[in-house]
């Protein structure tokens, strides 16, 4: 799905991005509600870039990428921890891309995710390159999904990719 964001640019460069788990749901100018084998996700376009909701059975995560008032955690490079019963992982990368280069991706990310089923897109006014965009899918028992933030005005593409899956219990045996 494609959305305009009616807003301006919250968060005017990757640096400003900021990453937090666990909080609440901020106002959304656009969502995609989506049940994947028994997960139900929210993908939630912000005017500050994004946050997921995903709530099952083993209990409820909540991931904020977004350049918040008072954010002190910076966009880490990866995050690997436990969530009540599941098992978190984030990535993030920041590619600097020229202006002809960074158009054609641009173009290519959201082609590809507004014709996705489980894909969300936003563009904000004044660039056709300025967007978010946010792609999920369930994969061998676990929630994955990718994001994209674009900042046209310095070249720069935001990548995240979240994994959420069971927490994989040991099972070693002794033998004596």
């Amino acid at each position: 799905m494609l959305t305009t964001l009616n807003t301006s640019y919250t968060d005017t460069r990757a640096a400003d991005l900021a990453w937090t788990l666990g909080r609440e749901p901020l106002p959304a100018l656009a969502t995609l509600d989506l049940e994947l084998t028994g997960a139900k996700l929210q993908l939630r376009l912000l005017g500050a870039s994004h946050q997921v909701l995903l709530e099952e059975e083993r209990g409820h995560c909540s991931e904020t990428v977004a350049c918040l008032p008072g954010s002190s955690t910076p966009l880490p490079l990866g995050v690997a921890k436990r969530v009540d019963d599941w098992e978190y992982e984030f990535a993030a990368r920041v590619e600097v891309l020229t202006p002809g280069t960074f158009a054609g991706r641009a173009q290519e990310l959201l082609a590809l995710v507004s014709d996705h089923p489980h894909g969300l897109a936003g563009v904000f006014p004044g660039s056709p390159h300025a967007f978010t965009a946010m792609l999920a899918q369930w994969h061998e028992g676990q929630v994955h999904w990718r994001t994209w933030h674009a900042y046209p005005q310095d070249g720069q593409l935001v990548a995240t990719r979240t994994r959420v899956g069971a927490r994989v219990r040991s099972t070693a045996t002794r033998t004596t």
